[in-house]
């Protein structure tokens, strides 16, 4: 495929996908304690192995049960955060989730004071540092800190450019190259949590990626 090629697959790919799994759950990012503590639980959401249509409806069910704010998911008790779980279908992990969630905000209230800035503050623009600390959340694992630091960057700047493991996987099953400079380079102005996002979409769906190439062709 030649630079121009990969260039027409990456701008219809971003035309039609290129949306944020956080502006399809309803979060308008800012740096501010509520739309950053509504994508930590998107991305633990995200991480597990469920369709991330399930995971957004389940982010958007906390929301309007009122556990979009750490302080009122760690008094919420498991029941309430079960069945917000379970009106999202979130239904395969949801008593083990419900644990997680509470036993999550817990610890950002007491040790961050429930405000995800004071974490990025301890790692001191150390992103490797971040995504560690990110971790220390129950059921954020590696994956999960990259879904969030691939939708934070927006607001993070020192997380930026992140294109992780699956954006990449995307863009092997589109035929481009998988290298995050080229990538950004063929994106020309597009946000790299944009290309990110779309990128992703191509790697868990097979017809994002084809409908990509077919309208480039």
């Amino acid at each position: 495929m030649s630079t121009d090629d990969e260039r027409r697959v990456v701008r219809e790919l971003v035309a039609a996908h290129g949306r944020t799994y956080a502006e399809e759950a309803g979060i308008r990012l800012k740096d501010t304690p509520q739309p950053l503590y509504r994508l930590l639980v998107l991305a633990h959401l995200l991480s597990a192995r469920i369709r991330a249509s399930i995971a957004v409806a389940t982010a958007r069910a906390l929301d309007e049960a009122g556990l979009g704010d750490p302080r009122r998911m760690a008094e919420a008790d498991w029941q309430e955060r079960v069945d917000a779980l379970g009106r999202g279908g979130y239904r395969r992990y949801d008593e083990r989730t419900a644990t997680q969630l509470g036993d999550g905000a817990e610890l950002l209230n007491a040790r961050w004071g429930g405000d995800l800035r004071r974490l990025r503050r301890e790692a001191d623009g150390d992103v490797s540092e971040l995504r560690r600390l990110l971790q220390e959340f129950p059921g954020v694992g590696p994956a999960g800190a990259d879904i969030f630091l691939r939708e934070a960057q927006r607001v993070w700047p020192e997380a930026a450019p992140c294109l992780d493991r699956k954006a990449l996987q995307g863009a092997r099953r589109l035929g481009l190259p998988a290298e995050a400079g080229r990538l950004l380079d063929l994106a020309g102005d597009t946000e790299p949590a944009v290309l990110a996002a779309a990128l992703v979409r191509a790697a868990v769906d097979k017809d994002v990626a084809r409908d990509a190439q077919d309208h480039a062709g």
